[in-house]
């Protein structure tokens, strides 16, 4: 097995289909970001991460092609909803281009400062930005949780090898 130190010299440029491969092979949790605005806009996202605990800070990247970057460009405040295992459907409407994401079956009220909450998520945050800092054909952003929950159901629903799962014991 090759090592960092036995591997290919680095070069300038990497193969963004073999990186897109190595990324493939890591599990990720599956959340949806959500915006207000004049119509509400949201995504999902597997690259959620918790940055810090005082203050409360996640992260999380967005394509700044995708649709629902310009209306979270411009949100103040955003919905972070962690997904159940059994929310595969969710997670399907909330990827896929061209979908009324908001419409039924997708269940969803205004929360604080009017973002969209999910409802039946494993957990939710309402989060003000606090950055989007540019990060090659991404934005990434950070923001401070400033309501939240932990009350849905538990298990959660994993995105690997190109596909949701649920965690197996």
């Amino acid at each position: 097995m090759p090592t960092a130190s036995s591997a290919a010299p680095v070069c300038d440029a990497f193969d963004s289909a073999a990186f897109r491969s190595v990324f493939r092979r890591h599990a990720a949790g599956v959340a949806v970001i959500t915006a207000p605005g004049a119509r509400p806009a949201g995504f999902t996202a597997t690259s959620l991460t918790s940055v810090s605990a005082e203050p409360p800070l996640v992260s999380f990247g967005i394509s700044t092609a995708g649709s629902a970057w310009p209306t979270v460009a411009d949100a103040a405040y955003l919905g972070v909803h962690i997904l159940g295992e059994h929310q595969e459907d969710l997670a399907a409407t909330f990827a896929r281009s061209g979908a009324d994401r908001f419409a039924p079956p997708t269940a969803w009220a205004p929360g604080p400062y009017g973002v969209p909450l999910l409802e039946d998520v494993s957990a939710w945050l309402v989060a003000r930005v606090v950055a989007r800092i540019p990060a090659g054909d991404h934005r990434v952003v950070i923001a401070q949780a400033v309501a939240g929950a932990p009350d849905g159901p538990a298990r959660p629903l994993l995105y690997h090898q190109g596909r949701f799962n649920a965690l197996r014991h």
